[in-house]
């Protein structure tokens, strides 16, 4: 592999992982809280026809990627209500939103297909650091929603791990009774964890639509929501795992995209396989060291002070 050909993977690894950054980042919040949401799939598809849309009419890139959230961000408010308010079983609800986004966002989006997007994020190449060798023309040479990740991905590691409200959020997630009893409130800290939960989901899915591929097509996330979930658990709840499991999830999908030039000979169908049997590989190793897992205590489990 030539120096130029090891750069564009480089650029395209980070680029295929910034999205399950984003998506594997909003669930470690709303996993933390105690609520499970396995409709992150569902989120992103709205979230990336709901920015793809807006842009389409307003021509801003950042009005989509408000847009995104904001839809993601409802569909994550419904799911809230189902499971913190309802008590509804998780699980099901979860799997319920997945399959709802994923018929809504075909409905909303099948006036698209095939639009042009007028302004997806271009590249933006940061002064000094993008002339550095291999990293500069890879990692500095990104798009500005690439940089925010740079950045999400620390903050959230010091705001969780670090302040009183990501103490009291964790709090909820291991034990609720006595997160209640110190005062916290329970019910409204895991509404906010899923509901900005599911606007990372969305941002995930608007960067699909406004600066990967950049267009809308039905079933664009093909599968990337699933595998932020798997990644969640592959990080063991830790933000700063995130990258490295995101990371190298999209080099195993920049790999595969890239077989012919990189001059690997195998069936196309294969390769395009190799991303999930990369996460059941995850999984399985997971299994079999769950012990050593930091999962919250209370995942999963609805919470009523008077129980």
């Amino acid at each position: 592999m030539s120096e130029e050909q090891f750069v564009r993977l480089l650029a395209a690894t980070i680029a295929m992982g910034t999205p399950l950054i984003f998506a594997a980042f909003g669930e470690t919040l709303a996993e933390s809280s105690g609520v499970l949401n396995l409709g992150v799939e569902g989120m992103m598809l709205v979230g990336a026809v709901s920015a793809f849309i807006v842009v389409v009419a307003t021509g801003s890139p950042w009005l989509g990627v408000v847009a995104g959230m904001l839809g993601a961000g409802v569909l994550a408010a419904g799911h809230a209500l189902l499971t913190v308010t309802l008590r509804a079983d998780q699980v099901t609800a979860g799997l319920a939103l997945a399959l709802f986004g994923g018929g809504l966002s075909s409905f909303l989006g099948k006036s698209h297909i095939g639009v042009p997007n007028p302004a997806p994020f271009t590249v933006i190449a940061v002064p000094g650091l993008s002339q550095l060798p291999i990293l500069g023309a890879s990692v500095f040479t990104q798009d500005a929603l690439v940089y925010a990740s740079y950045v999400m991905i620390p903050l959230g590691w010091w705001w969780l791990y670090r302040t009183r409200p990501g103490l009291h959020l964790r709090a909820c997630g291991e034990n609720p009774g006595t997160a209640d009893a110190m005062g916290v409130g329970v019910a409204a800290i895991r509404y906010t964890a899923v509901i900005v939960g599911g606007m990372f989901a969305g941002l995930g899915g608007a960067y699909l639509s406004l600066a990967y591929v950049p267009a809308w097509t039905e079933n664009l996330t093909a599968g990337l929501g699933w595998i932020a979930l798997a990644l969640v658990i592959f990080a063991t709840w830790n933000p700063s795992r995130l990258v490295f499991g995101a990371y190298l999830f999209g080099g195993v999908e920049a790999i595969g995209f890239r077989a012919q030039v990189l001059g690997i000979q195998a069936n196309t169908i294969v390769l395009r396989m190799m991303p999930y049997v990369a996460t059941l590989t995850v999984m399985l190793l997971v299994a079999l060291w769950r012990r050593r897992l930091a999962m919250p205590s209370a995942l999963g489990l609805p919470y009523s002070r008077e129980e």
